[in-house]
């Protein structure tokens, strides 16, 4: 499948300049402006507007609720994620809260909220990157989740930092180009084509 470091047509500069990145400044950030990234997930799109997300945060200030968060992730996440002066944990509802049932669309708006999050960081000049490398069991415990929530990634957020203080290999993945595969690879305008018999 075929990738380009290139913008194929113009898209909105939030986007344009949203990087998951590794490297992160030791400057705390604002409370004001943690308050705007959460407001940010509250005006998220959600299914029947159930709104099934719930955030764990913590900051370098608090650091017994940021090193438990800071514990659960992986030790590949904890050689860049030391220096985040905020952590987040994002997690979803199971079950609608107004009528009984499986929300089964609750780990899409999630995504789609952290997507909010990770935007109005941009705007703020912050950046977010998300992280799936966790010990699962290890966060449940910690944090107490109750079973009708489901963990969905782990977030780091902070202003740009120097690349320079990554370890090598990291260093040379944070200064790569984006890439992306072009839109030739997965839009479609029409159906799938038949699929052989057998």
């Amino acid at each position: 499948m075929e990738k380009s470091d290139q913008f194929e047509h113009p898209i909105n500069d939030l986007i344009r300049n949203r990087k998951s990145t590794r490297s992160f400044s030791e400057q705390p950030i604002e409370p004001e402006r943690i308050a705007s990234l959460f407001e940010a997930t509250r005006w998220a799109p959600s299914s029947t507007n159930e709104q099934p997300w719930v955030f764990i945060y913590a900051t370098r200030d608090q650091p017994e609720l940021w090193n438990q968060l800071f514990s659960c992730l992986n030790e590949g996440n904890q050689i860049w994620a030391k220096d985040a002066p905020l952590l987040i944990l994002s997690l979803a509802r199971k079950n609608f809260s107004r009528f009984s049932g499986t929300n089964s669309y609750a780990m899409y708006d999630l995504g789609g909220a952290n997507s909010f999050l990770s935007l109005q960081a941009v705007e703020l000049g912050l950046q977010v990157r998300q992280m799936a490398g966790f010990h699962k069991q290890r966060t449940i415990d910690l944090l107490n989740i109750p079973d009708q929530y489901e963990i969905g990634v782990f977030i780091a957020v902070g202003y740009p930092g120097d690349p320079q203080s990554l370890p090598e290999k990291l260093k040379h993945r944070e200064l790569a180009p984006r890439e992306r595969f072009l839109q030739q690879e997965f839009v479609m305008n029409g159906p799938f084509p038949p699929q052989p018999e057998g």
